[in-house]
């Protein structure tokens, strides 16, 4: 059974009024992989009595009043994209088309969608309950950020929405805290994983520069930024305080991770797996397609990548479900009324991340001055895919599953470190699990702009080619590699382009398309770089390429001649992933 997103199907429940209301940018797709579906679930379990309204209309009462006002909270996100992210490519053409809206169409989400409901229901919502936002738009916005879509620094987007409070990261425990402390009356201003506005900064937390000062001032806000990174460990961060205009944004330290047993209950609440029957009347959503019979193994990630926002929303710490859950999980899609005996990804931010951590790490924190992965993988990160390898083994073994797919991408510097299982993961993963073709993601070829990417040397994607191609003629197989590559990234010239596009041909011996124009998204290095000009690492001055005309020439150095008239339409935004 759906959460209810209708008055009628709150009569059916038998409830009088609701708890909470939840207002996404998606619509209603009842998912793990959905973030407003999981928070929906986890309330509910609890014992509250949760709503969803999906996608409304900003212009209007209609529908955000729909449901009539919560007892407790409202709770805003815009979805599982970036708002802006979602409505325009990088070289700021508006996109036609949205995975996440009913029939495809991309004409249901508002830019700055955080904002457009929070003001909605101010305007109209009939309540004076909290208004809470949540999801990666605001994540990513929760302190002074620059923004590329006006190319400013914007305030915390918890002070232009005028909300009450903004949970960061994963947030199910910090939501679940959040319900009973408001559900009590108690003060709430303690918990883990939340930002507020307060009148003045509080004693012992670390005061960030001034949003007036970071606005004006790029050595500033390369500061305030590098503290605000170095915070985002919940074993080792401090709580940060930020003056926003006369009042004071304060961010309390991240929630703890969750454990292997939390995880597992989270996934495996009775989702429908189905977009909500009063949306799809509407149209089909393309996600669905993807996400309804995968697999999601983990989350955090250990590449940091700078161009990614994966360490700020999902953390350094890579945590993960219970082999037992996921084998669970995927016995009851064998039993789903559209499955066809195909796994469409077993895999997290990137697939073969699972099943080894720094123990180090979990005990005392992620290391401040250095990286799992970068410039070279860490020895002491433990190294080890035979824990995946038989997780995959005994997945294919259950009855109803044809085949098992991993699409989430792979670092193969990791498989390289790995010198005890990770040839054997490897020929399994090509000879069972790779549906003709495999991602990765080398990104660039030329030195400086891998360092300022923080990515790996390109030999690896090479020596990974050679591999990759040895074992697949072994097996008879008729399967290839494709490639994300990027154009545009703050110290990439013309030249570093068509030194891309030599490797590609001459290496790879492909010419590749999946080639994204850099976005810089909020809370990245990447958008510092592009912001600032300068390499916040050694405070070096850098090429940044700012014309779209310029961005779009970048890319269209390296695309084949029959894809070069395609380049300059919708791009479809890719995730962070590696």
């Amino acid at each position: 059974m759906f959460l209810p997103t209708t008055s009628k199907e709150i009569q059916q429940r038998g409830w009088r009024r609701l708890d909470i209301i939840l207002v996404t940018g998606d619509s209603y797709i009842d998912s793990p992989h959905i973030g407003t579906a999981v928070i929906g679930r986890v309330l509910l379990n609890a014992g509250y009595r949760v709503g969803v309204i999906a996608q409304p209309d900003v212009h209007s009462a209609g529908e955000i009043l729909r449901l009539g006002p919560p007892r407790l909270f409202w709770g805003i996100s815009a979805g599982s994209v970036d708002s802006m992210v979602a409505n325009y490519t990088a070289l700021g053409k508006k996109r036609k088309g949205d995975d996440y809206t009913p029939g495809g169409d991309n004409n249901r989400r508002p830019d700055r969608a955080v904002i457009a409901y929070a003001n909605l229901i101010r305007r109209y919502g009939g309540s004076n309950v909290p208004i809470v936002l949540g999801g990666l738009e605001a994540s990513l916005r929760r302190i002074s950020h620059y923004d590329f879509w006006t190319n400013r620094i914007r305030r915390s987007i918890l002070f232009d929405a005028r909300a009450d409070v903004l949970v960061y990261g994963m947030g199910e425990q910090t939501v679940l805290a959040l319900a009973d402390a408001l559900n009590r009356q108690t003060d709430f201003r303690s918990l883990r994983g939340i930002c507020y506005i307060a009148p003045e900064p509080k004693a012992d937390y670390l005061s960030l520069p001034s949003h007036a000062t970071v606005a004006a001032d790029h050595q500033a806000f390369t500061e305030m930024f590098h503290a605000f990174y170095r915070n985002n460990d919940p074993i080792t961060a401090t709580g940060l305080c930020q003056q926003q205009d006369t009042r004071w944004l304060v961010q309390n330290p991240p929630a703890l991770p969750p454990t292997t047993d939390e995880l597992d209950a989270v996934y495996e609440l009775p989702y429908t797996h189905a977009q909500h029957p009063f949306y799809e009347a509407q149209g089909a959503v393309r996600a669905l397609d993807t996400i309804r019979f995968s697999l999601a193994t983990h989350r955090g990630c250990y590449g940091e990548c700078n161009f990614c926002a994966i360490a700020v929303h999902q953390g350094r710490t890579v945590y993960g479900r219970s082999e037992k859950s996921l084998i669970r999980e995927a016995r009851r899609m064998t039993a789903h009324p559209k499955f066809k005996g195909i796994i469409n990804d077993l895999g997290g931010p990137t697939a073969n991340m699972y099943g080894y951590e720094c123990a180090r790490k979990l005990e005392r924190g992620a290391c401040p001055q250095k990286r799992c992965l970068y410039p070279k993988v860490c020895p002491h990160l433990p190294i080890n895919h035979d824990r995946l390898r038989r997780l995959m083994h005994e997945l294919r073994r259950i009855p109803g599953v044809r085949r098992l797919f991993v699409a989430s991408g792979l670092r193969p510097d990791l498989i390289f470190s790995d010198r005890t299982a990770g040839d054997r993961y490897l020929k399994a993963l090509i000879r069972y699990h790779v549906s003709g073709q495999l991602k990765i993601a080398p990104e660039h070829s030329e030195p400086h702009i891998l360092a300022r990417m923080g990515k790996p040397a390109i030999d690896t994607c090479t020596l990974f080619r050679k591999r990759f191609y040895q074992i697949t003629r072994a097996a008879g197989l008729n399967q290839f590699l494709s490639y994300y590559l990027m154009a545009a990234y703050p110290g990439c010239t013309q030249d570093d382009m068509q030194r891309l596009r030599h490797y590609t041909r001459a290496q790879l011996q492909a010419a590749p398309e999946q080639i994204q124009v850099f976005t810089p998204t909020p809370s990245t290095y990447g958008a510092l770089m592009y912001h600032t000009e300068r390499d916040p690492f050694d405070g070096k001055p850098l090429f940044v390429e700012k014309d779209r005309r310029k961005k779009l020439f970048q890319k269209e150095e390296i695309l084949p001649a029959r894809a070069r008239s395609k380049s300059s339409k919708t791009q479809k935004p890719r995730g962070n992933k590696h």
